[in-house]
């Protein structure tokens, strides 16, 4: 019999824990919640003061029967659920279902699952903490009330399967909103001029920027032709040349946030791909050896980028010993968002020395690529800024100037290891420029004005919407992954080459949840409820309260909204084919990845199709098909012939329309790092195409 039993979540951080602890000690999993709201009905008593009706989810009686026995058997009991709201709730259910008193030192968090971090939490147990049990209590219950009101509504008034939340439904919104944007855009026009320069028989760029030391916007050709015309021949003189060291800083490790974002940009992950992967490192992988199940990371739901001393002692350690003392950043403390609510470090390595190339064997390749991002994010936020050499040349003829701007990396610094991604695909290029002294002369080779068009602001993609969600205080990034998966599920918005596009039924949803439950969608609204929501947690406000003051208002909604709204049918859109299976008419869906073609007798027939793209270009294999763009079963994109299965042609690469020069086979693009390469399939011809 053990003398201590602790209760944790999943299997895995059991296996993990119970191995630091020692034989006194059981460690059992409850799988999650135990308790929670009804799925078959509200659950919450509007009349009695927004109680909640907590049940036993179904399929769980088993497992909260088998921790009761435990349990009796057991001289104490630790609540060892994760350090969060969710964790909370989960120790506070189990403290009701097994007796304990919810005063009593019971819980224990930590926010790393290593020997050390665990063992010192079981020394300092405390009490349940009601105000983040409160504050969980406050989203769930209110989320009911949007949920459980707003959906039924939906079903019955547009169709089945619909839903509306204080966060998705924003989403969806902003999404529809950028969307408009970019139609109702109206590009304007204006005008750049670059020129290629020599000195001592080397080359260089400089672009326009401005007549007599004053800026000047090139907003059409006559402005191009009224600077052209002020040139007096192909000499300028360097009249000015700045000289200066610039330091760039590594960017702070990553919170839940920037952690999904970065994971999009660099490793193609989606934010709920993520946060899974992550979950796994927390709780820990099997290491074998003396490590046998370890946890890799801090605990990866946080908004902090505070580092402990110890974490930064150690990384200092690696990173003088593997690049050496010149490389070592200055310790300084991490800057606190007004927002965040600091409760956890940042999400980092729990062991520095545990480099992610020898523990690689045994992780899957998902895992590697995430703790490699992690860990290399984490040593580089320790180490020295890089420091660039940053040269402008100020060249003037006639009043005339042009700017070549020069840069290169003097000392890497924490660019050795890692670099930020960008949503921008920004690259770092170093361009040189040879030595230019005031008063010297160089030689215009070439003058080119370029006309260009500003553009609309870009769709989002999943980076860019948490990046957006995060910076407008709506919802907290432990739900952005949930709420991004929803709102494709609901086909609300669908994915196009990577970015949120939103559907009919969205725009018709949100034009409904617009015009009678405003506050839904409406972003400061949102973000006053979520701040309400973290006083709550603070132990500041009364979230009963909280709830009585929304639900005044939107019970009034509700019902108008119940009685004016009639019923909507929502037709899908002939696609101007038949069905060759049944010979009824072909129409459009929506799914979660886009358009596709389905038959208008389901269920009775399930026939559907993928809407093909047509890249231009003849099939190389039977010269009578075409060539479009097909999606696999991951959204990888291929290239194949209109006329499968009769003719199998594929390839991985896009195909383009003329023949090799060399020996007339096709040609393709192969994506590079620095553009695009185009190359022979059959021979060893290629060719650089910059982007």
């Amino acid at each position: 019999m053990s003398d201590y039993l602790v209760i944790v979540e999943s299997p895995a951080k059991a296996k993990t824990i119970e191995r630091y602890l020692g034989k006194k000690y059981k460690v059992k999993a409850s799988m999650g919640h135990v308790i929670d709201l009804p799925k078959s009905q509200m659950g919450v008593d509007v009349d009695n003061n927004f109680e909640p009706r907590y049940i036993t989810i179904r399929g769980k009686g088993p497992v909260l029967n088998d921790l009761k026995k435990s349990a009796k058997k057991a001289k104490k009991i630790f609540l060892a659920a994760d350090p969060d709201r969710e964790g909370e709730a989960i120790a506070w259910h189990l403290a009701h279902s097994l007796g304990i008193d919810e005063d009593a030192n019971c819980r224990v968090v930590f926010n790393e699952i290593t020997k050390d971090a665990v063992k010192d939490s079981f020394k300092e147990p405390r009490s349940i903490d009601m105000s983040l049990v409160n504050s969980q209590q406050a989203r769930r219950v209110l989320d009911r009330l949007v949920g459980y009101n707003i959906s039924p509504l939906l079903w019955k008034k547009v169709k089945k399967g619909l839903s509306a939340g204080r966060v998705q439904s924003v989403a969806v919104k902003l999404i529809i909103d950028r969307e408009n944007e970019i139609k109702n855009f109206v590009p304007e026009e204006y005008w750049s001029i670059t020129s290629e320069f020599t000195h001592k028989r080397k080359k260089f760029e400089a672009k326009f920027y401005g007549i007599d030391g004053e800026k000047v916007e090139l907003k059409n050709e006559n402005d191009v032709n009224s600077v052209l015309e002020r040139l007096d021949g192909d000499e300028f003189q360097v009249v000015k040349v700045n000289k200066r060291e610039r330091k760039r800083n590594p960017a702070q490790p990553f919170t839940t946030s920037s952690l999904q974002q970065e994971a999009f940009r660099k490793l193609n992950f989606r934010a709920k791909k993520t946060m899974m992967i992550a979950q796994q490192l927390y709780e820990g992988i099997d290491l074998g050896g003396k490590d046998g199940t370890t946890g890799l990371i801090t605990y990866m739901r946080t908004d902090s980028t505070r580092i402990s001393d110890t974490a930064k002692g150690d990384a200092a350690e690696l990173i003088e010993a593997k690049f050496g003392k010149e490389f070592l950043g200055k310790q300084t403390k991490a800057k606190k968002d007004n927002r965040s609510q600091d409760a956890h470090e940042a999400i980092r390595p729990t062991v520095a020395h545990k480099d992610p190339k020898t523990i690689k064997p045994k992780l899957s390749n998902d895992q590697y690529k995430l703790y490699k991002l992690i860990w290399d994010r984490f040593i580089a936020s320790q180490m020295a800024p890089a420091v660039m050499d940053t040269v402008t040349a100020h060249l003037t003829n006639q009043g005339v100037e042009f700017r070549a701007t020069g840069s290169q990396i003097k000392f890497k610094g924490f660019m050795e290891l890692y670099v930020e991604g960008s949503d921008d695909q920004k690259k770092d290029e170093q361009k040189v420029l040879p030595p230019l002294e005031e008063g010297q002369q160089v030689k215009s080779q070439e003058i080119t004005p370029n006309q260009h068009f500003t553009q609309p602001p870009p769709r989002y993609t999943e980076a860019r919407l948490v990046r957006t969600l995060e910076e407008k205080g709506i919802g907290r990034p432990s739900t952005y992954a949930p709420t991004l998966d929803t709102i494709q599920r609901r086909g609300y918005v669908a994915l196009d080459n990577r970015r949120f596009v939103p559907t009919e039924l969205g725009g018709l949803v949100t034009e409904l949840l617009e015009e009678y439950f405003p506050e839904i969608v409406n972003v400061q609204f949102t973000v006053d409820m979520e701040n309400n929501l973290d006083a709550v947690e603070e132990g500041k406000k009364d979230w009963r309260q909280i709830i009585h003051t929304f639900y005044q208002d939107f019970q009034k909604r509700l019902d108008r909204a119940e009685e004016e709204i009639e019923k909507i049918e929502v037709r899908d859109e002939p696609a101007g084919e038949d069905c060759e299976k049944c010979g009824h008419e072909m129409v459009y869906k929506m799914g979660r990845y886009g358009k596709f073609l389905a038959c208008s007798n389901f269920p009775d027939c399930r026939n559907t199709k993928p809407i093909l793209k047509e890249i231009g270009v003849k099939c190389p294999r039977c010269k009578e098909g075409n060539v479009v763009e097909r999606k696999s079963k991951k959204r990888r994109t291929f290239y194949g012939c209109d006329q499968y299965p009769e003719c199998e042609f594929i390839s991985w690469d896009k195909p383009i329309e003329r023949p090799c020069p060399k020996c007339s086979s096709l040609l393709v693009e192969k994506k590079q790092k620095k553009g695009v390469q185009v190359k022979c399939t059959e021979c060893d011809y290629s060719e650089n195409v910059q982007q």
